[in-house]
């Protein structure tokens, strides 16, 4: 039985330490624009104090606090929101693949899937959590305390990938499930006909969600590294095969990069931010480069 602690060990916790340190304007950036746009119906509530400087405005001023100490406050705000986000995790067989990396793609997921729902709850809003195969296995509803976080990576720790996927059909599911707009976050490797998983993506986009997808492949999946005569196993399938590794990798490479841009072409036209990444780019490089690009698109 697995531990949660498996993705807060210490190395993790120090790459999300200095993800916190240099993506946190980005990500509230990146919060705003979506409480502000998609999510209309919030109110504001009081959140703390900050020293007056000159060129502040002058109503928001706390004359209770000068009061008790003879200098100048500032009440700041903050919007309270109903931005719910959801971690949604493929539990796909061919997400336990990893060919020399440490982490597996599943394990790799799960380390974009922490630092994005710490990130979310230090901004006090609430994440949930759903785990599919065929259809949804696991799920925990959206809450903002900091102790859930812990709940979520509880949950996947003691998750396995395993057997077939649906994902269109999981998704679909998903989209029915989820009652209010919501920030709906994809990681899988997509291994299967893109047709049906582009639909279902569809179906979340017009229920209003926000869509982001992390196409999370093996580094050997994208580079393929493989030389002489090698035996290939579908790993949710008993299907093997024998092939030249050298005789196919210019056909193989080809292939991948036209079913990555598949999903990059129809996903911008339905305004589903597409993030393409592999076991081989740390986690934390790869999140702060998708979250850069947002930040220069808007």
């Amino acid at each position: 039985m697995a531990a949660p602690e498996k993705y807060l060990r210490p190395d993790v916790i120090r790459q999300v330490a200095r993800l916190d340190l240099r993506a946190r304007f980005i990500v509230e950036g990146f919060l705003a624009g979506l409480h502000a746009s998609p999510f209309q119906g919030f109110s504001v509530e009081f959140s703390e104090h900050r020293k007056y400087v000159p060129g502040d405005d002058l109503k928001d001023l706390d004359w209770n606090v000068y009061a008790k100490t003879d200098k100048y406050y500032l009440k700041k705000f903050q919007a309270e929101t109903n931005v719910t986000g959801y971690l949604v995790m493929d539990l796909s067989a061919s997400m336990a693949y990893t060919y020399r990396q440490e982490l597996t793609k599943f394990d790799y997921s799960i380390c974009l899937a922490a630092a994005l729902g710490y990130l979310m709850i230090r901004q006090q809003d609430p994440v949930g959590l759903v785990a599919f195969s065929t259809r949804i296995e696991a799920s925990l509803p959206p809450r903002s305390k900091r102790m859930h976080l812990a709940a979520i990576l509880s949950v996947l720790a003691n998750l396995k990938p395993a057997g077939a996927t649906d994902a269109a059909a999981a998704l679909h599911q998903l989209a029915a499930m989820i009652r209010g707009k919501s920030l709906v976050m994809i990681f899988s490797d997509l291994l299967t006909d893109p047709a049906p998983v582009l639909s279902a993506l569809h179906h979340l986009r017009h229920r209003g969600h926000e869509v982001i997808v992390f196409h999370v492949l093996d580094e050997a999946e994208v580079q393929f590294p493989f030389n002489g005569l090698v035996e290939f196993e579908d790993v949710e399938t008993p299907d093997r095969m024998t092939l030249d590794a050298q005789g196919i990798r210019k056909d193989y490479l080809q292939a991948m990069a036209e079913f990555r841009e598949t999903y990059r072409t129809e996903c911008a036209k339905a305004q589903i931010d597409y993030v393409p990444t592999d076991t081989s780019v740390s986690f934390d490089k790869a999140l702060m480069e998708y979250l850069l690009q947002r930040q220069r698109r808007f």
